[in-house]
């Protein structure tokens, strides 16, 4: 394989899925690989790539030698290729002292109570929503189906009305679609921040039942602080891509997935006592957040290589989820696998905040789709996003039976 010609910061590379192949060649000849800088890459500047699970865990879970926020001179960084002037505001670009504060307030919000008493809504909606669909016709089940409930579920969370939720949904998926160095294009970040801030204002002046407005008041225990509209903002910019969009993208590939091995269905159906390992198996398959960025602080020596302060390091966790000295046929989806140390949530500090709520609303939806007893048959080319960031199906035709 010529592995120079693949292009890791071009979309477009994803645009037929995740590159299996030439992640599986990195993993056994390269596990630290150097990408040369290309026409598209951001900044003019190349970057590690992390491919093996053991190598993305010791990335994880040192933020001492690799930052979220900066290294070195550098004066940016980021989770992204690109270095991004939100680095060290944004709770996901942070590292402690300031990251930890971020947290603990954010949390106040995300309790296992809070998370816990959205089940008997979101599993209303999946009912009324499955119930609408007719068997023998056609749908696109990546819109239809699988967006509507984790945009409902995080509009719910932030407290969004009813009537701006699609809105939002749109803005987010042209975003992520748009030619761009950025996750989701500029022009729609700016659209959802000028949106946030009225939300924030409007919470701020009268809080209302939802975990956003306990945010909005939180106060951090230090030092009684709370967040600024500054961090607000963002972490609605953070919140509404990362929680509605990866698990909409889970959703529609854990289908494909149950379509492609029907006798994986079969057994879920045999034996629902198996949905736990189920979601699990999905998320490790999926991993819709393939990579993160982090920044060297100091040189130092990494997988037989030198790594220097300020490079760029990527970690791809859905290499890491498919690798072969972690995972027993890796390339098998298998819903009763365990264990299944996947690390489609990350780990470490930067563990995935919303995780709790992506668990909950693919066991509610899988859990209904099989109390429905509809089926699905492919009536079409699924058709992927093509975004190196964020990868998963933006289209998925199907029939219903």
């Amino acid at each position: 394989m010529d592995i120079a010609r693949l292009d890791l910061s071009d979309g477009q590379t994803f645009a037929q899925g995740f590159p299996h192949a030439f992640f599986t060649w990195l993993r056994e000849h390269e596990p630290l690989y150097w990408h040369e800088p290309t026409a598209v890459t951001p900044d003019g500047e190349g970057f590690w790539v992390v491919s093996r699970y053991a190598d993305v865990d010791s990335v994880i879970m040192d933020p001492q030698a690799f930052s979220s926020d900066k290294g070195g001179a550098r004066t940016a960084g980021g989770t992204t290729i690109k270095d991004e002037l939100s680095a060290g505001k944004v709770m996901n670009q942070t590292d402690d002292p300031l990251h930890k504060r971020l947290r603990a307030i954010v949390n106040e919000g995300f309790s296992v109570r809070a998370i816990s008493a959205l089940e008997a809504e979101l599993r209303r909606r999946t009912r009324a929503l499955l119930a609408g669909l007719t068997r023998g016709e056609h749908i696109d089940f990546a819109l239809r189906v699988a967006r509507e409930i984790p945009t409902q579920a995080i509009c719910i969370v932030l407290g969004v009305p009813e009537e701006d939720r699609l809105t939002l949904a749109d803005w987010i998926d042209h975003g992520i679609a748009a030619p761009s160095d950025e996750v989701i294009a500029e022009e729609y970040v700016r659209k959802v921040r000028r949106y946030a801030q009225g939300l924030i204002e409007a919470k701020r002046a009268a809080p209302q039942p939802d975990i956003f407005s306990t945010i909005v008041h939180a106060r951090f225990a230090a030092d009684g602080s709370t967040l600024s509209d500054h961090e607000l903002r963002s972490f609605f910019g953070l919140l509404f891509p990362a929680g509605a969009e990866t698990t909409t993208r889970a959703i529609s590939g854990g289908l494909l997935s149950f379509m492609q091995a029907p006798a994986q269905w079969a057994r879920l159906q045999n034996d629902p006592a198996l949905m736990r390992t189920a979601v699990e198996e999905i998320v490790r398959w999926t991993t819709p957040s393939c990579y993160k960025r982090r920044t060297a602080t100091r040189d130092l020596s990494f997988a037989g290589k030198r790594i220097r302060e300020g490079d760029k390091v990527t970690f791809w966790e859905m290499s890491a989820n498919r690798d072969e000295r972690m995972f027993e046929r890796p390339f098998e989806f298998d819903i009763a696998r365990n264990p299944n140390k996947h690390l489609g949530f990350g780990a470490g500090v930067h563990f995935c905040l919303g995780s709790s709520l992506a668990r909950l609303e693919l066991r509610v939806v899988f859990e209904e789709l099989l109390a429905s007893r509809l089926g699905f048959e492919a009536a079409g080319t699924p058709q992927w996003m093509p975004n190196n960031r964020l990868v998963g199906l933006k289209s998925l035709p199907v029939r219903v039976v």
